[in-house]
């Protein structure tokens, strides 16, 4: 159920251990470990393996990148603190596995935040100031530096009773990532929040352990967690941004050509990661709905979860670190420039 084979690589990358300049099979001067929360065929996944390839080619062999999917080295905790050390040099996190770390980083927990439009949004989080330059910054203290954000898509529910309006959250016991700031969000709709491992979910909404769950549409049916709901409702309410990060020291010690390569590979995968999970998403839609009865909330039904939720932000700028509320009122300016 949660192996599939990847979209862009013809095999997986070989499995292998980590940092040394040589002494590998390979023959690399550089050898890297790249860890991601997904499973072949997931956007992260599959961003890991083509940035894997571009940059190996790129180094004409001096680069060997060995790519790990989620449970490889660990849970989403796990890998975190392995990029902090810099016993893992790449990976991609969400910020739902280090708002505890760093708190400011919950600022993507907030619902109705950024535009509807997944490219605006994309565009946004390429070009924020807020993100790139005190965000960052933010992440550095902690020895990982964000290289891009990027978008895996809108979130969206599912669950065995419809959710269309916020009294039918209502004591609904509804799984999330152990987050603060998303226990709040959810709480503002009368919910019951559950933080539970993604690895453990299947079989908590099979078992009735948590009623319900969000996550990008691909996510879903690439987790088969529609085969235990009998309901997708499409709420557009947050977007799942996933940050590509590297290890703090390790990038600031690279070569300079090597580094360049890197930068340079960051910037072409800006667009190969949001076709991505634009044709992961549409199709797992299609494959959703033949079995899945998809409700879609109306304007006026998002509405009343909008301003439920807007008060949340004034929680985040007074309890998300003493520089929550500079780069919240940022990157709210960034977004309405953005829209104008």
């Amino acid at each position: 159920m949660f192996m599939k084979k990847g979209l862009l690589a013809s095999a997986a990358l070989g499995l292998g251990l980590v940092l040394s300049a040589c002494g590998d099979d390979s023959g690399a001067e550089f050898q890297w470990d790249f860890v991601t929360e997904e499973a072949p065929g997931d956007v992260q996944y599959e961003y890991a393996v083509e940035f894997a390839e571009r940059l190996e080619e790129k180094s004409e062999g001096r680069i060997d990148i060995t790519v790990f999917e989620y449970g490889g080295l660990g849970d989403g905790v796990d890998q975190a603190e392995q990029l902090m050390r810099g016993s893992t040099q790449l990976g991609i996190v969400s910020p739902g596995f280090t708002g505890t770390m760093v708190p400011e980083a919950e600022l993507f927990a907030l619902h109705f935040l950024f535009p509807d439009d997944i490219a605006l949004t994309q565009e946004i989080l390429n070009t924020s100031e807020a993100l790139n330059v005190y965000l960052r910054e933010k992440y550095e203290e902690h020895g990982m530096s964000p290289l891009a954000y990027f978008t895996e898509g809108a979130m969206q529910w599912t669950s065995n009773s419809p959710l269309q309006a916020p009294e039918d959250f209502e004591g609904f016991q509804i799984r999330v990532q152990n987050s603060p700031l998303i226990n709040t969000s959810y709480q503002q709709y009368g919910a019951d929040p559950t933080a539970m491992d993604w690895g453990e979910l299947y079989s908590g909404l099979d078992q009735g352990v948590v009623e319900g769950q969000e996550n990008p549409i691909f996510f879903i049916e690439s987790a088969g967690f529609h085969e235990v709901q009998d309901y997708m409702t499409i709420s557009n309410h947050n977007n799942y941004v996933a940050m590509m990060v590297v290890n703090t020291e390790f990038y600031n010690e690279l070569p300079s050509d090597i580094q360049a390569m890197l930068d340079e590979t960051v910037e072409e995968m800006r667009q190969v990661g949001f076709d991505l999970q634009e044709e992961l998403n549409e199709a797992a839609l299609s494959e959703i709905e033949s079995n899945t009865e998809v409700l879609t909330l109306s304007e006026e039904q998002r509405q009343a979860f909008r301003d439920l939720a807007m008060p949340v932000r004034d929680f985040y700028r007074e309890n998300n670190g003493e520089d929550a509320a500079r780069i919240l009122d940022l990157l709210e300016e960034e977004i309405e420039a953005a829209r104008n």
